[in-house]
Parts: C-alpha cells; sequence; structure tokens
C-alpha cells in the first residue's frame, strides 16, 4: 500500500514539474529566439519482491517478480529547431538561418550565446556606435570583440548593411558598398546545444556538456550559418502541440491522484478488518 502511495505522489509531483513546463512554453509563444523545452522523465528504483528461482517442484521460474517505486524529472532540455523568421522594420534586426548562435558580453564580462537577434545601435566605448541586444549588452564579431562603427557624421546606422556571412557594409560617396574592416557579426556552434546552460533572457551559458563553443569562422569543415537582416527569429513553440500535451499532462496528474485515492481506500478496509 505505501509502495502504491509514494509512487502516486511521485507522478504528481514529476506531472506537475510538466505542467510548468509547458505552461512556460506557452508564456514564451511570442519571446523572439525561445527555445521550446521539454521535461524528460526517468523511474525511480526498483524492489524485488521475487527473484529468478525454482518451483517446488524444480520447474525453473526464469522470470523474477519486481515493482517500481514511481518516476521523477530526469531533466528539462531545451529544442534547438529553428523557429520561423518575422519582418522587422529594424535595420539592425537579424536572424540565423542554421545552427549557429551569436554571442554578446554580460554585465559580468562573461560571453554568452543566444539566438536572438533582435539588435540596436547605441553608445559604445570610446565615442563609438556599438551593435548591443535589447538589454544593452555589447553583440560581439568573429574576434569575440564588441561590434562598433566610429560615432561621427559619416555612419548612419541606417545605411549599414549586413550580408550573409554577416559582414558590415557602408556606402562610400559613389553610394558603392564597402567593407567595414573587422567588423563581421561572429556566429558559433555547440557539439550539444541541450547541454547549454540557460540564463533567460534568452541567453545560454557554455557547460561541460556544451562543449567549447565553435567559432563558425575559423573552424574548418563546418556548415557556416547564414545571416539574414531585417528579421528576426520568432520562437519555436507549436501551441497546437502545447496544447496537447498540456491535456496529457493533466490527465496523468488526475490518474496518479486516483492510484493514491485507491490505496487511500484499501488502507482503510484493511483497517476496518481488525474491527
Amino acid at each position: 500500500m505505501v509502495r502504491a502511495l509514494w509512487s502516486g505522489a511521485t507522478g504528481m509531483i514529476a506531472q506537475q514539474n510538466n505542467v510548468d513546463t509547458i505552461a512556460n512554453n506557452i508564456a514564451n509563444v511570442n519571446t523572439i529566439g525561445y527555445k521550446t523545452e521539454v521535461n524528460e522523465f526517468k523511474s525511480l528504483l526498483y524492489q524485488n519482491l521475487q527473484t529468478r528461482t525454482t518451483s517446488a517442484n524444480g520447474e525453473e521460474k526464469p522470470v523474477g517478480a519486481q515493482v517500481g517505486l514511481g518516476v521523477r524529472n530526469a531533466a528539462i532540455t531545451s529544442q534547438f529547431k529553428q523557429g520561423s523568421f518575422l519582418a522587422s522594420e529594424n535595420d539592425a534586426a537579424l536572424a540565423i538561418n542554421g545552427e549557429g548562435f551569436f554571442a554578446v558580453r554580460g554585465e559580468d564580462q562573461q560571453i554568452y550565446y543566444t539566438r536572438n537577434g533582435n539588435f540596436n545601435w547605441a553608445l559604445g566605448p570610446n565615442n563609438t556606435l556599438a551593435l548591443t541586444n535589447s538589454d544593452g549588452l555589447l553583440v560581439l564579431n568573429t574576434n569575440g570583440q564588441p561590434i562598433t562603427v566610429p560615432n561621427n557624421n559619416e555612419y548612419y546606422t541606417s545605411q549599414i548593411e549586413v550580408d550573409n556571412d554577416g559582414q558590415l557594409w557602408y556606402p562610400d560617396a559613389d553610394n558603392n558598398l564597402q567593407q567595414i574592416a573587422g567588423m563581421q557579426v561572429g556566429t558559433w556552434q555547440f557539439q550539444n546545444p541541450a547541454g547549454l546552460l540557460k540564463k533567460g533572457d534568452s541567453l545560454f551559458a557554455v557547460t561541460d556538456a556544451s562543449g567549447a563553443a565553435i567559432n563558425e569562422a575559423t573552424a574548418p569543415n563546418i556548415q557556416r550559418s547564414e545571416i539574414r537582416q531585417g528579421y528576426i527569429e520568432n520562437s519555436n513553440v507549436q501551441v497546437a502541440d502545447e496544447m496537447v500535451n498540456l491535456i496529457i499532462a493533466q490527465r496523468a496528474y488526475e490518474m496518479n491522484s486516483k492510484v493514491i485515492q485507491a490505496s487511500d481506500t484499501m488502507m482503510q478496509q484493511a483497517n476496518e478488518l481488525r474491527r
């Protein structure tokens, strides 16, 4: 009876976490660069009720008897399937077509990675204009340095163009595009993106599980991502799928609660037998 109570309780806890994850996905359906999160479960230890043995007549019983002790959450992983592109009136907006990530420098001077390319030009260090995300964090180029242009009358940010390789261009006096030397938007890949540590604000940090960041500009034999100016990548949350998953999680929660009710009823009946 106690095993049934414990198994039902662990099932309710696990499904509550599952509902929380689904709710977070739905809440971020319009968050730029957000990636769907999925709950993964694993069974707890099994208890042996009967091992492999022989019957009184000497017949073999090759299959033992084991009963499980419930379930728990194993992990919550992000699904890095690409989201749909949305056109933006922001000239600094960039979207990645591929498996790459943008890099930004956090307030703690650590480097974080994101798929949110809703960037802006802002006043940067040393009297420059710097490419930043919506929180003012500096976007990095292929060398890991901030992307900046001089803050003078020679540059108008609305005229800066970014090609598919992330190179920045600016028209000269004859309106011919010229490269801005050293200013190429950096993109990085990971051997295991699911191992990245979620930091909030669509930012991810490197972990041992994700592996080191791979610079697409310098790494050989890697399929480089393409950058699309004037677009942003929407979240990859599929509302219909999340609603179905929510219904399944609710039904599983209800079934586990009925397991506890049934176990409680059986224990009550067993106690009444002594009267």
